[in-house]
């Protein structure tokens, strides 16, 4: 048991990649005292796993495994060890535009679009080139980047209208630096010379092969992580809930009254919530300067054998106004432990037309499921007793279902943040906010605790807790955070679990 009064050299607030990542390296300093702390009975955060009372498995979003660190890599592969703990896959993923499957990414894939489009792109793609290589000025926002990489064709064919959907801001206030390898910029004439020869392209991004676990979805790769710690050191539960920090003071308040001294605090809360929670006027005004958008995520668990157009599927992008998800999840397709097994008997709740089954005695399957994802701002609003329903009918529209298909598991989980924007403002709100943090003694890091998307994967949330360490111990340099463009363009940094190498400039 942890006592009343709690003193450690370093604290790490959340256990969600950052935080993990943050106490799987102070353990490697056996000198150092630490604790993590919780305010979840479950570790994983924002990389966790429900489950319905059906069996069925959902994410907290489209979350997939693929890395640029050894070192990650290594400590995934100490926690889930054996080759049967994971499902190896080749993304196999699609835009739907136009009622046709067009391949990812959509803008190198023109040549499956109806002609009059194809037209409309390669004109736009034209003069962006043309533009291009006559500019003497960077572009100032996201949309100005679109329209000089790939022509207004395919901006307003699909980068606008599904960067709308994604992000509920529109294009115009966002900045463009956080983009990197998130977006692939076409090559006019491989793009051309596909749509001559009516070709696709191949796969492009670091995610073309990744993997997911054979259990307990990617909230089971946290837990198995956790599992690797000395379980004294996690204070989960409302034991671990945060209620107040005092900088000055440098103590933590627990919702039981626990008061847990620290000389180096490293916080995966969101930042503007660690600004409320210290209680910092100043913090809190510039933690308001930094927007997000909520993130629902809708899960349909289905009887049946999937349909021919889903095959071996992984995600799907939904730029369209025909349904309110901008991407859905072939989630059975993950791993065979996502959905109940065929011999379990369930009830038909609905059809996915909305109309009653004409039996309701339980029946055994097969199984498989949807997953899909959808943004809310106060510039897209989302109406929540009727987005169930609009989601499974927007699954009719894109034939993802056909409208007598089975319905026997429904899950609907509203997350307040989902995405950090990379706002116009964003980059100087944080190199204000997080100097100020750290002149006392605070690191705050993780997907919302820096807020910056373009590390905010699973692979970078836990180096940055990684590197937080490193710096708070050793004086290291951050480089996920700091360097995040570095990172990105190479394969997979070499960083192993006994040591960090120095950048290369």
């Amino acid at each position: 048991m942890v006592s009343e009064d709690i003193n450690v050299d370093v604290l790490v607030i959340g256990a969600g990649p950052t935080g993990l990542g943050a106490a799987k390296r102070l353990n490697q300093f056996n000198a150092t005292s630490w604790l993590l702390v919780d305010a979840n009975d479950v570790p994983g955060g924002l990389a966790s796993t429900d489950v319905t009372p059906e069996g069925f498995l959902y994410d907290v979003g489209g979350h997939v495994i693929f890395s640029h660190y050894r070192y990650f890599d290594e400590c995934l592969n100490q926690a889930l060890p054996n080759e049967s703990d994971w499902y190896t896959h080749q993304r196999i993923s699609y835009v739907r535009c136009k009622d046709n499957w067009v391949p990812y990414p959509f803008q190198n894939n023109i040549s499956m679009l109806p002609k009059e489009d194809q037209v409309n792109c390669m004109d736009g793609m034209i003069d962006a080139y043309l533009e291009a290589k006559t500019a003497t000025t960077k572009p100032q926002n996201f949309d100005e980047w679109i329209v000089r990489m790939m022509g207004n064709g395919i901006a307003d064919l699909f980068m606008r209208p599904y960067n709308f959907k994604v992000w509920a801001t529109p294009t115009t206030k966002m900045q463009c630096e956080w983009l990197g390898e998130r977006v692939a910029a076409p090559d006019l004439k491989t793009v051309t010379k596909n749509v001559i020869l009516n070709k696709t392209a191949g796969n492009w991004g670091p995610n073309a092969t990744f993997r997911f676990p054979a259990n307990g979805g990617t909230g089971g790769i946290w837990i198995s992580v956790a599992s690797t710690l000395p379980q004294e050191k996690l204070l989960l539960g409302e034991k671990g809930t945060v209620t107040g920090v005092d900088a000055d003071a440098k103590t933590v308040t627990t919702k039981d009254g626990k008061k847990i001294k620290y000389n180096k605090l490293i916080s995966t809360m969101a930042v503007d919530h660690l600004a409320a929670a210290m209680g910092d006027n100043e913090l809190v005004e510039l933690g308001k300067k930094l927007t997000f958008s909520s993130t629902h995520v809708v899960g349909v668990g289905i009887r049946g054998t999937r349909p021919e157009n889903i095959g071996d599927k992984c995600w799907l992008y939904f730029p369209e106004d025909d349904c309110p998800f901008y991407r859905a999840t072939i989630f059975s397709n993950y791993s065979p432990n996502n959905q109940p097994e065929a011999a379990i008997k369930l009830p038909t709740l609905q059809l996915a037309d909305g109309s009653a089954p004409s039996n309701t005695s339980p029946q055994e399957g097969p199984y498989w499921s949807l997953m899909m994802e959808i943004s809310e701002s106060t510039e897209k609003p989302v109406n929540y007793d009727t987005l169930l329903q609009e989601t499974i009918q927007g699954c009719v529209n894109t034939t993802l279902l056909s409208a007598d298909a089975e319905i026997v598991s429904v899950y609907h989980r509203r997350f307040d943040h989902g995405y950090p924007t990379p706002s116009l403002a964003r980059d100087g709100v944080l190199k204000e906010l997080l100097p100020k943090l750290e002149a006392k003694n605070i690191l705050s890091r993780g997907r919302f605790g820096s807020w910056k998307y373009e590390v905010g994967n699973q692979d970078h949330s836990f180096m940055l807790g990684v590197e937080a360490v490193d710096h708070v111990l050793k004086g290291d340099e951050e480089l996920t955070l700091h360097k995040p463009d570095y990172v990105n363009s190479r394969p997979n940094v070499e960083r192993t679990l006994g040591e960090v190498l120095e950048a290369k400039n």
